[in-house]
């Protein structure tokens, strides 16, 4: 019964470095995974494009939004999700999807109201 235990696990540790040498790469991260780098030029560039509008342009507000939420991603580890929400608002201000007719005003709430 010894022997036997032995063996199986001689053979269990065997199987997992022959595992570990047949795919080396397999437990590196991947190369193209996005970089914190990448993500803070990313926010910089929708940043310098959002701040090309006017302070009260709804664009801009939700644009910011996106911003925001895309530190608070890089903030967390979630690179790839920073830069979909860079992309995000770079694509509002240059689509500017939103637009106040004019006399009309964004009220937005202050957090203690």
């Amino acid at each position: 019964m010894y022997l036997f235990r032995i063996t199986a696990c001689a053979l269990g540790l065997f199987a997992g470095l022959g595992c570990g040498v047949a795919a080396p790469g397999a437990a590196a991260p991947a190369a193209n995974e996005p970089t914190r780098e990448q993500c803070s030029a990313a926010v910089a560039e929708a940043r310098a494009l959002a701040a090309s509008l006017r302070p009260d342009h709804l664009s801009r507000y939700f644009a910011e939004r996106h911003l925001h939420q895309a530190m608070a991603e890089a903030g967390n580890g979630e690179f790839d999700e920073c830069l979909e929400m860079a992309a995000r608002a770079s694509d509002e201000v240059r689509e500017r999807r939103h637009d106040l007719r004019p006399g009309e005003r964004l009220n937005v709430l202050g957090p203690d109201e």
